[in-house]
């Protein structure tokens, strides 16, 4: 069985293909945050380069080597350990010297700033992330990848929690902590499924709406996200025009649901074909409906919130560096997939795509 719900995707003109060798070279991913170190404070600020690593890797030999406990080290999102990432982290500064960071440095990592911070840094803070990747091997007319490139910087892509959301038998655990059956895991491993059946919920109604081709449509009874924030309202029959027209010009997009208790619900055309997405069977064999899953992840106290069903790549490049490989630059917001935005432009589901979801926080 599928480890996560499929993901559906426009492919008008044709599919796309390409080896992604997932070599660290191949995928670099370089975080930003909203501000920088303040050069004082509590805190040493550690900006790292790091291969072969995950975040919580590099924690773990931070807090090491700064005799600290690793839950005091902050960082703004998780990063894997697949690809070449750069991202900051925070650990408080006990009295004394400063530790020897140089002892650290190897071929998986290399610091390229230490300086001060005022306080700790948490998850969450985070602009979003640039992404260098290269796509080798490539099958397609050069004309349909001219014209798909163009498509997902006008019209954009669905907007799936990837592959890596969901890791290995996540929804399967998932099922099992729904269905109230006892299980003996700590917090952090409960939210973490909590987290992927949420996810996969949303992207059961993003696929419907891809197959209805009504992704980048305002609906009646749409809950509307504002861009760059999240503010969200209902959308009034009366302004369905205008509504749609903002959406066209990229100042808000329609959402879909991260099911919980409360929060802004849609009406209308919307919630009846969320409603039917949801209850077209079960995510997993046995274990209820998608109806069900939120009723449950409602009873267990999480606020529902939403999501926008779409998404952009910003400040895209692309270079073809021969015949069959391209190099890809880009810029994503925090919280969505590099490996969602190329499998929009091929047109389909990659077979293998957990490694390479990285830079996704």
């Amino acid at each position: 069985m599928p480890e996560s719900p499929p993901r559906i995707y426009p492919a008008e003109g044709g599919l796309l293909g390409a080896e992604l060798r997932q070599t660290p070279e191949d995928f670099q991913v370089t975080e930003l945050l909203p501000f920088t170190a303040s050069g004082s404070g509590a805190h040493h600020w550690l900006v790292v380069e790091k291969r072969g690593l995950n975040t919580q890797d590099v924690a773990n030999r931070l807090a090491r080597c700064a005799g600290v406990a690793v839950r005091d080290v902050g960082f703004a999102g998780l990063k894997d350990r697949h690809a070449i990432t750069r991202q900051s982290f925070t650990v408080p500064a006990m009295p004394g010297p400063d530790p020897d960071w140089a002892s650290l440095e190897d071929d998986s990592l290399h610091f390229q700033q230490i300086s001060r911070h005022d306080r700790k840094l948490h998850r969450g803070v985070l602009r979003g992330n640039h992404f260098r990747l290269v796509l080798r091997a490539t099958t397609g007319a050069r004309s349909l990848w001219d014209a798909r490139l163009q498509s997902l910087m006008k019209e954009g892509f669905p907007n799936y929690f990837g592959a890596q959301r969901f890791g290995h038998r996540n929804l399967q655990e998932a099922a099992r902590l729904l269905s109230g059956q006892p299980m003996r895991i700590d917090r952090h491993r409960r939210g973490l499924l909590w987290s992927a059946a949420r996810s996969a919920l949303f992207n059961l109604v993003l696929a419907e709406r891809v197959r209805q081709a009504n992704w980048a449509q305002i609906l009646p009874g749409e809950i509307v996200q504002l861009a760059g924030s999240h503010s969200i309202f209902l959308a009034a029959d009366d302004d369905l025009s205008d509504l749609q027209a903002r959406a066209t010009d990229w100042d808000l997009h329609p959402t879909g649901p991260l099911p919980g208790r409360g929060g802004l619900a849609p009406t209308a055309a919307a919630i009846a074909l969320e409603n039917s997405a949801l209850s077209a069977g079960p995510i997993i064999a046995g274990a209820g409906d998608g109806l069900r899953w939120a009723q449950r992840l409602a009873e267990q106290g999480l606020d529902a919130a939403r999501r926008p069903l779409r998404a952009r790549p910003e400040t895209l490049t692309s270079d073809w560096q021969d015949a069959q490989t391209l190099v890809l630059s880009f810029f994503l917001p925090a919280g969505v997939f590099a490996t969602s935005c190329v499998e929009g432009l091929f047109g389909q589901e990659m077979a293998d795509v957990r490694r390479l979801d990285t830079g996704v926080d």
